[in-house]
């Protein structure tokens, strides 16, 4: 690059050496999957309140739990998370009656098993892509620091046959380098920003159907006085 060449961000990437090219490359495909992943759980965890929202308000609603559960499995594809929750401790629980199981600790035992094993199962798919976003937060300043050092590597080794090195021709092989940093910073600061946000959001789910998976038990334990739980007693 010579000194006359506009320090435009188009001729800054063009003329990079390829290593610096290919770290920019790898910055832009990265900070594109990072806004694709943040869009995906923005909209994500809104559906999931909203569906979880409106479940808690029709199991609070009064309907018997037999209702619920046969609304439940009829409709398994377009529930939210605390309803299958609660979906999976009542299966359970009818499981070990129709066993003729009749010792009320052995049936609440097992349909809070069964509540928290689905627990894990939606807190895990509530929680993916998370650790991508903070792998970009964590690794792209990184990134492009390497592609800065670099830059200036190379640029500095262009110095060397040159009799006399002026602010002019030191400028744009410094400048190159640099946007390399600057991708690293623009893929990492809104990943970061995402990763927080969608952390504390993740935790009020968590914190939400857990408090769900205690209240139900005690429904339940509640109702075992020796008659199916079939009147939502709440």
């Amino acid at each position: 690059m010579t000194a006359s060449q506009d320090l435009n961000i188009l001729s800054l990437v063009l003329n990079a050496s390829w290593v610096v090219q290919l770290v920019m490359l790898l910055l832009l495909i990265v900070s594109v999957a990072s806004w694709a992943a943040i869009f995906r759980k923005v909209f994500g965890l809104k559906k999931i309140n909203a569906l979880n929202d409106d479940f808690e308000h029709d199991f609070w609603s009064g309907t018997s739990l037999n209702d619920l559960y046969a609304g439940a499995v009829k409709n398994a594809q377009g529930t939210g998370p605390m309803e299958r929750i609660f979906a999976s401790g009542m299966r359970e629980f009818h499981k070990l009656r129709e066993r003729h199981i009749q010792d009320a600790g052995t049936l609440l035992d097992g349909a809070r098993r069964a509540m928290r094993a689905s627990f894990q199962r939606e807190m895990d798919v509530i929680e993916s892509n998370l650790s991508f976003l903070g792998s970009v937060a964590s690794v792209s300043p990184y990134v492009g620091l390497f592609g800065t050092v670099w830059g200036i590597m190379h640029a500095f080794t262009g110095f060397a046959g040159m009799e006399q090195v002026t602010l002019a021709t030191v400028a744009p092989g410094i400048a190159e380098a640099l946007v390399a940093t600057a991708l690293g910073l623009f893929a990492a600061i809104p990943a970061v920003i995402a990763y927080n946000r969608f952390a504390r959001d993740i935790d009020r789910v968590a914190i939400q159907q857990e408090t769900f998976i205690e209240e139900f038990s005690n429904i339940l334990q509640r109702n075992l006085g020796g008659h199916p739980p079939a009147p939502a007693a709440h």
